[in-house]
């Protein structure tokens, strides 16, 4: 099996590189706890502009400010998930009328139509690829009322050929897990399986 890479996505707008630092790291000991994966032990940056890309089978794209792809960015993204790629994008503002949720679902309505983003059915694959899960898990923003002060009950994708290509949350899973691996041992429970079961639908395990 090869190894999983963490590979976050850079692109020319917005604060892609201020959002969730330690959380890769959170998610990657995750997923050397509870599965057998090969893991790469740190995130790796990667130009949604150029052509290494198109080797990566997990990408993560995340921010809180505008989301404005260049020519070449838009391009590579449409080639990339329907080539087969998967993206889980994250809105760190949690928020449906911040900049980030409006832009980047603006990208989306023009490279795959209006109605493209559709929420996923609390009873899809993705809820039971690893652990078992009855809808998106709630985050602690959302009960605390941060952001648009809502609990979000679906989440959004893309779905391409009958899969998820493009994952949408507007929870801030990004921020959620956003602690020192070594801290989930004063969680009641570790918030961050639903992060696994995010990867294990990915590659298809």
């Amino acid at each position: 099996m090869s190894e999983f890479v963490f590979s976050r996505l850079q692109y020319d707008s917005g604060d892609w590189d201020k959002v969730d630092p330690r959380m890769p790291a959170n998610l990657l000991d995750s997923l050397v706890a509870y599965t057998t994966l090969p893991v790469h032990p740190r995130e790796v940056v990667v130009p949604l502009s150029g052509t290494e890309l198109f080797d990566a089978a997990f990408c993560y794209l995340s921010g809180r400010r505008l989301v404005q792809f260049s020519e070449r960015e838009r391009l590579n993204f449409e080639r990339y998930v329907r080539r087969g790629g998967f993206v889980f994008v994250d809105d760190c503002n949690h928020d449906v009328d911040g900049l980030f949720a409006k832009s980047f679902e603006a990208q989306m309505a023009a490279v795959f139509g209006p109605d493209a983003l559709a929420r996923v059915p609390n009873d899809h694959a993705l809820y039971r690829a690893f652990f078992h899960f009855n809808g998106p898990p709630t985050t602690s923003f959302e009960m605390n009322g941060w952001g648009d002060d809502l609990v979000h009950e679906h989440l959004r994708a893309i779905t391409i050929d009958g899969r998820i290509a493009v994952l949408y949350s507007n929870k801030d899973y990004g921020c959620e897990w956003d602690y020192d691996f070594r801290n989930k041992r004063f969680l009641a429970e570790d918030n961050t399986r639903f992060g696994v079961n995010i990867v294990a639908y990915a590659l298809g395990l």
